[in-house]
């Protein structure tokens, strides 16, 4: 076959798919606005950079080693991440069946009622708006501590006040490369999968290479360096399964944000195949280089109760312990810009939640966030109030373990959000799956379990010193019920499409007026 009859089945085929997923998403009662550009690999990429283990991985490490030390890294990463792909493997089979940019909010919407997914969403937007703020308070953290010096900067000269205004510069960068069109950002995200890949690589070979030592059986030794041990990370605690639960915290938080596959949605290409592989994909890779990385950064620290006691500091510590020079130096400027991309990438996702459920009028100025820009074809007034956001609650917690506490706890409940109605719905008012489809029984099972280890969460994310987040939780609760019940349920109309057996095409697809052809029904 020639390469121009290749070039244009391949046009056609590419073609045929588009049509496809306009059709789909029509059935769901929305317009294809934005444009479809993201390949599975990029749909992969940006979860992929969100999770980002050289963020996580590496500023939350003391959450993990200050608890049970180096069984943090050998046993309790591996059972957290496993904990998660539990939750994505749920979320898989939903993104599949409903791939909008919606996401959580629309499935809960239609699996489980408008009121339902109302929650859902202002769960959700809490959580990646505190995740967003969180990995770029880290950014910024380990810019000035580690990049500030090579070029003149006195970390210890700087006060709260440089954190907000660089947190504030950091967050507008981002902001300007999602204004200026998806195309930018694709290409961003992708580089950072890569990226991703390249530094965890180096940065585990170096640790091994140059450790002092290989004592492998600390990753399965539990040591209980809570209170003064652990440099005051966690309270003092007696019990270790308390300090197993509470080391938990570190994979969880960094096996998070892979919703970003499922906000993209309308942005790939043949998404009902290519959002809930991109969701998986970005999970177990995830959870299996990070899991060889931080086996390799506790087999390389010279003393794992030296280790301990740095607290947060364990990291910076530890590469200067074991890579002072400029092999050290060069793999901290590519952790550094993996953690501003991830931070982009945040940006991108949150940005297109804002924007689904404005578009059904579930926020205030419902009217100006749904908009999307004739030149750019970005949610632009979304891209800005996320980040607007994002500073603005770094103002509220401006402690970093408090912003990852938070946000592991609101994602975590918008995740499972959709698995419990579905638990209802499957077999009954949801008839039609995905492509990806794990079976009535294997997904309740799944499903229920993910509503166990959710309210594990949160008993973890709020025990001391993270009691502003269990104050966050509490006010959310009461706001959203008394909201909910005191005239939201009357005016919050939900997604065109709330049914999903026997539906009946609505009029036109959200944003097109009446000129829109009119949609398939779904189920």
């Amino acid at each position: 076959m020639s390469a121009t009859k290749k070039g244009a089945s391949g046009h056609t085929a590419a073609s045929a798919r588009a049509s496809e997923d306009t059709k789909l998403l029509e059935s769901m009662g929305y317009a294809q606005e934005l444009v479809r550009r993201m390949s599975g690999f990029s749909n992969f990429a940006i979860s992929f950079s969100i999770i980002c283990i050289l963020a996580g991985g590496i500023t939350s490490l003391q959450l993990g080693v200050s608890a049970v030390g180096g069984a943090a890294a050998g046993i309790v990463w591996p059972l957290g991440v496993a904990l998660c792909l539990v939750v994505a493997l749920c979320m898989a089979q939903v993104a599949s069946a409903f791939p909008t940019a919606g996401g959580l909010y629309h499935w809960s919407s239609i699996l489980g009622g408008k009121g339902w997914g109302w929650a859902t969403a202002w769960f959700n937007l809490a959580g990646v708006v505190f995740v967003t703020a969180a990995v770029n308070v880290g950014t910024y953290s380990l810019f000035v501590n580690f990049i500030g010096p090579m070029i003149g900067i006195d970390p210890s000269k700087l006060t709260v006040v440089h954190q907000i205004v660089g947190v504030s510069i950091i967050t507008l960068v981002q902001a300007l490369f999602n204004h200026f069109g998806i195309r930018a950002v694709t290409l961003l995200t992708d580089f950072s999968g890569y990226l991703i890949f390249a530094v965890a690589i180096a940065l585990t070979a170096a640790m091994l290479v140059f450790a002092p030592s290989h004592d492998v059986g600390r990753l399965f030794t539990f040591t209980n360096f809570s209170g003064d041990a652990g440099g005051g990370v966690w309270p003092a605690h007696a019990s270790s399964l308390t300090m197993l639960l509470l080391g938990l915290m570190w994979p969880i938080y960094t096996i998070t944000g892979y919703d970003a596959s499922a906000h993209t949605s309308e942005e790939t290409v043949d998404a009902a195949k290519n959002v809930p592989k991109g969701i998986l994909r970005s999970v177990y890779l995830s959870g299996l280089f990070g899991w060889v990385m931080v086996s390799a950064f506790v087999v390389a620290m010279p003393s794992l109760a030296d280790a301990a006691k740095q607290g947060a500091n364990v990291f910076p510590w530890l590469m200067e312990q074991v890579l002072p020079g400029t092999l050290g130096k060069l793999l901290w400027i590519g952790i550094v810009v993996s953690n501003f991309l991830c931070g982009l990438a945040c940006v991108t996702s949150t940005s297109r939640m804002i924007f689904a459920f404005a578009r059904d009028g579930g926020l205030p100025a419902s009217k100006a966030l749904r908009k999307v820009s004739p030149k750019w074809k970005t949610p632009v007034t979304a891209i800005w109030t996320t980040a607007a956001l994002a500073v603005g609650s770094t103002l509220y917690a401006p402690a970093y373990s408090t912003l990852t506490a938070a946000c592991v706890i609101f994602l975590y409940i918008s995740y499972v959000m959709p698995a419990v109605a579905g638990i209802v719905a499957y077999g009954k008012t949801w008839t039609k799956m995905g492509p990806f489809d794990l079976g009535p029984v294997l997904y309740k099972t799944l499903a229920a379990i993910s509503v166990a280890f959710v309210g594990l969460i949160v008993w973890i994310g709020v025990q001391p010193p993270n009691d502003l987040a269990l104050n966050a939780l509490i006010g959310a609760v009461a706001l959203l019920t008394l909201g909910w019940w005191l005239g939201v349920r009357k005016v919050f109309k939900g997604p065109p499409v709330t049914s999903i057996k026997g539906v009946a095409a609505p009029a036109a697809p959200a944003g097109t007026g009446d000129l829109a052809p009119a949609p398939t029904p779904i189920g």
